[in-house]
């Protein structure tokens, strides 16, 4: 069997990658920078180091890399010929591997199963997106292309900081992991991935994780760096920063609740684990790390605001999720580049004109008033 993983970054080669292999997948990856590419196809194997209790090494074997902007016809070729395409880029990168994804599918066989896509982003319907963009790019051709792919939104969950330099191809991990996939667009013939759970309805899952693991370790970023704190596992040791924390996904909880009738002794479970993995002093994470792309986390369907809208709009709290992008507003980071844009629109734009851009919420929202007022006060 064969896999195809588009991203050979950390989260592909620690995480999406190891479950693969232990499926019995050989991997190729495929990624745009050459010097890792190259690092992948000098080695044999490389070890995933899982880090705190229960973690083991993992040793990963069976994989070679392709340069996919040198290489894009040995990439397609790749995909042709791939029981499964995975990928862990961005949501914002999607549409940059779309086009490799088609060219594969173009020289697919009709008599070849369907293969198997799932997208492994930290998005709602990453893989919708993913196949959108394919479906754009085909036009009309997609109605002779769409028998030769399978697409399955998932939600995963790892935690995968940021790794020495020294490190090489290695990578360290939690021990924590989760991947729930669609059952539906596979019928019987579910991928082989150890560990992952395949369920019918995705969407209780993706959203408890979104809101959970996402919505909390970006407020631990954001009132870590406010308080002047480096690493997330310190930050969640600061007795205010663990306490606003907590209150923000106790209100996600809230909502997760109120909408897909999780019990709430479950979800006050579920986050005592979350904060349990963010206090895993063995994690070298960096709220800096955390807290990047500040524009996005603050975007209408992400981490704070879509929780916080859902909230609003059930008449539900909304404090710790406020104080949490009260936080991110104050982030600042000048090695980021969101984070040099959102200060520069802070300074350009009106209370209503940022909230509105930045956020996407329409100004007869119930949470547009609260959130242009916290706009309001880090411009004056």
């Amino acid at each position: 069997m064969r896999a195809v993983h588009f991203g050979a970054g950390n989260i592909g080669r620690g995480f999406v990658g190891m479950l693969l292999a232990e499926g019995g997948y050989e991997i190729v990856f495929s990624d745009v920078a050459g010097g890792l590419v190259d690092a992948i196809n000098a080695a044999d194997s490389y070890t995933v180091h899982e880090v705190g209790e229960g973690g083991r090494d993992v040793v990963v074997t069976g994989f070679r890399a392709i340069n996919s902007a040198d290489d894009p016809d040995g990439v397609a070729a790749q995909v042709a010929d791939a029981d499964v395409v995975t990928c862990a880029v961005g949501p914002t990168i999607l549409r940059f591997i779309a086009p490799h994804i088609l060219a594969g599918l173009r020289l697919r066989g009709d008599d070849a199963p369907p293969v198997q896509v799932m997208a492994c982003e930290n998005a709602i319907g990453a893989t919708d997106q993913l196949r959108a963009h394919i479906e754009e790019l085909a036009g009309d051709e997609w109605t002779t292309l769409a028998g030769r792919a399978a697409f399955a939104n998932t939600a995963v969950d790892r935690i995968v900081p940021g790794q020495p330099e020294e490190a090489g191809i290695d990578v360290t991990v939690e021990p924590f992991f989760e991947w729930a996939i669609e059952r539906g667009p596979f019928g019987d013939s579910t991928p082989s991935i150890p560990g992952a759970h395949f369920v019918d309805d995705l969407t209780p899952y993706i959203e408890r994780k979104l809101f959970t693991v996402n919505t909390g370790h970006a407020a631990a970023a954001y009132h870590g760096a406010r308080a002047g704190i480096e690493r997330i596992a310190d930050a969640l040791a600061d007795a205010q920063v663990a306490e606003r924390v907590a209150a923000a996904i106790t209100e996600t909880s809230a909502v997760l609740a109120a909408k897909h009738g999780f019990a709430e002794d479950d979800l006050a479970e579920y986050r005592s684990t979350i904060l349990r993995r963010f206090r895993n002093p063995a994690l070298p994470d960096t709220v800096a790390r955390v807290g990047r792309q500040p524009l996005r986390k603050l975007s209408r369907h992400e981490r704070f605001i879509g929780p916080a809208a859902e909230a609003a709009e059930r008449g539900l709290s909304v404090d710790g999720l406020l104080s949490a992008v009260d936080a991110a507003l104050s982030f600042d980071a000048p090695e980021d580049e969101q984070a040099i844009e959102m200060h520069e629109k802070l300074r350009t734009l009106d209370a209503d004109g940022f909230t509105t851009e930045v956020t996407g919420l329409d100004a007869a929202h119930p949470l547009h008033p609260p959130i242009r007022s916290l706009v309001a006060r880090h411009q004056a």
